[in-house]
């Protein structure tokens, strides 16, 4: 209840903001991620402050703080989310940062580095030769490719916010 009178406080229809938080939601999860971690993401991305408790988020989105805590896992490992101490309490509480994209790209190209180094490991122990060697070296190819790439993008994407010229 309390989450829904500083909702309507700050001005928003609870309703409208419950139908975008689905709806985004469901484009998550349409995409790969999880249902539950998708709800939960949409949700802190459509609070204000980008914080709320595992109990507000479990009042808000009618679900359990088992279902809670399991889609934070999911949510924290893959960098979407932080968690953090509520000051002056035991509670903790999950934010999404502003930036979170960019955050969430940045650790993807590590990722993808990890990947590259493998790949390349295992087409040398299938040789290049082979058709799977052959596909395991094209595989490593694109990826660093999409490294490549990304930094560039991430640059520009950078210079944009800081209001100077495209890279």
């Amino acid at each position: 209840m309390q989450a829904e009178q500083r909702q309507v406080q700050e001005g928003r229809d609870v309703e409208s903001v419950s139908g975008f938080v689905e709806r985004f939601a469901a484009e998550l999860a349409a995409a790969g991620v999880p249902r539950m971690p998708a709800r939960i993401f949409s949700c802190l991305m459509a609070e204000e402050t980008g914080v709320l408790t595992s109990a507000e988020l479990s009042e808000r989105l009618k679900i359990s703080p088992a279902a809670v805590s399991g889609a934070m896992r999911y949510l924290t490992q893959v960098g979407l989310v932080s968690k953090e101490r509520e000051p002056g309490s035991r509670r903790d509480r999950f934010r999404v940062l502003n930036d979170v994209w960019y955050e969430s790209l940045t650790r993807r190209d590590e990722v993808l580095v990890r990947w590259v180094r493998v790949l390349k490991e295992g087409e040398a122990t299938l040789g290049a030769e082979s058709a799977a060697g052959g596909r395991l070296a094209e595989s490593a190819e694109f990826f660093e490719f999409m490294i490549t790439e990304l930094e560039g993008m991430l640059d520009r994407w950078k210079a944009q916010r800081a209001g100077g010229a495209e890279a």
